[in-house]
């Protein structure tokens, strides 16, 4: 994470990370999201998720501890975090938005954003792989850059306008991009207009003595994963955390 990615993430509470997973393997990954027969998204923003794709192969394993994104998440979360929960968003024409939801005030205990002594200090935070282009015009994630350190909490007005109003910003992520976000931050989803359909895979990471789940995950069963996944599995704690970042 270099000096001007960290200063944006401080700065807007999220980051944009283009290029990520090559076309090749958003192409595999999309592809096995079509071997399940899924039900096709609906309008409702409930019924245009989708879990357990852990159990469905190695390729959405190897996005736990994706090379790219680790380190971004020890500058954000500190060693020795874990996955707190997961699913997949997909949506079609129609879908509708998410509430603007999270922000720094009022004060939520799981999902925080504090800075102290040259570091910063996250609570819950999300990894959003974009299987899909996601962006204005299209719809997807939308947040309001900055307020994870907001001093008051959001206006219903803003809330009520949601993607219309000034203060919110729906970046472009192209397929293969990551959004990497606290949840401290005000955000939601934009309703869905696009003709295709919107894909993210979103992995949710917690400080290793913190869950925000009342459910703690089990590793998945038909995968054989690396010694450094199944750390992410760990159940919160913090004294003698094993590191994430030795060797194994």
């Amino acid at each position: 994470m270099n000096d001007e990615e960290r200063y944006l993430f401080d700065l807007r509470g999220y980051l944009v990370l283009e290029e990520v997973l090559t076309p090749e393997e958003v192409r595999d990954l999309n592809r096995s999201i079509d071997d399940q027969g899924l039900p096709p998204p609906q309008n409702d923003t409930m019924s245009a998720r989708f879990g357990g794709f852990l159990e469905w192969g190695s390729v959405f394993c190897d996005l736990l501890d994706h090379p790219r994104i680790m380190p971004y998440l020890k500058t954000i979360l500190g060693d020795g975090f874990r996955l707190d929960h997961y699913y997949g968003i997909y949506m079609r024409a129609g879908t509708e938005q998410l509430r603007l939801h999270g922000g720094a005030t009022p004060y939520d205990p799981p999902e925080y954003y504090h800075y102290n002594n040259g570091e910063m200090f996250n609570g819950l935070t999300v990894v959003s792989w974009n299987l899909t282009e996601t962006g204005p015009g299209l719809g997807g994630f939308c947040a309001i850059p900055g307020s994870h350190k907001a001093n008051f909490p959001c206006p219903d007005g803003i809330r009520a306008a949601h993607d219309e109003h000034e203060a919110v910003v729906i970046p472009q992520a192209p397929a293969g991009s990551v959004v990497i976000f606290t949840e401290a931050l005000t955000h939601g989803t934009v309703a869905w207009t696009a003709d295709h359909q919107r894909r993210s895979l979103l992995y949710k990471y917690s400080p290793g003595q913190q869950s925000w789940s009342a459910k703690y995950l089990n590793p998945p069963e038909t995968v054989a994963l690396t010694a450094r996944q199944r750390l992410l599995f760990e159940r919160p704690y913090f004294n003698s955390r094993p590191s994430l970042f030795e060797d194994r």
